[in-house]
């Protein structure tokens, strides 16, 4: 029983297997951080979204992860949040995860998400245009300026 057999698992398409020995896992080491982030995954994978949470919120809690896994149990339990209804958690949760990573734009990408489903359409649309003006796409790069002043402009008549 190890986590590389449990990475493999989930990875191999195996989620619930590697959902229950993970949990085994964690069960012999509650305070391993790194361990509860991937039982969070692993039961994200499986479509077990609430069974991730408490996973999650433990894994960052025990603050011991690595900044890569940090980043990814950060988004995890942000998107988990949303997709099981917990919007306010989850806004504030990414809004947190935003001022730890500052320069990573996948979070305004999830909390657009989130925000529209707190009704806040506006502040949505305006961060998702922020993340789309600095696309790479050349396509998208043409109207950057343009889209970039959209961002803070939507309500705006000419």
């Amino acid at each position: 029983m190890t986590l590389k057999k449990a990475i493999e698992l989930r990875e191999a398409g195996q989620a619930l297997d590697s959902c229950e020995l993970l949990k085994r896992l964690v069960e012999k080491q509650p305070d391993s951080a790194e361990l509860n982030y991937h039982c969070a995954w692993s039961h994200d994978v499986a479509g077990l979204e609430q069974e991730a949470v408490p996973f999650y919120e433990q894994a960052i809690a025990l603050g011991q992860l690595s900044e890569e896994a940090l980043q990814g149990a950060y988004l995890g339990l942000g998107s988990t949040y949303r997709t099981i209804g917990a919007y306010e958690q989850s806004q504030v949760l990414l809004q947190e995860a935003k001022g730890v990573f500052p320069k990573s734009t996948v979070y305004d990408v999830f909390l657009g998400m989130t925000l529209y489903n707190l009704d806040q359409h506006q502040e949505a649309m305006s961060l998702l245009l922020k993340v789309i003006s600095q696309s790479q796409d050349p396509d998208i790069a043409m109207y950057q300026k343009a889209i970039a002043y959209y961002a803070d402009h939507l309500d705006e008549r000419w």
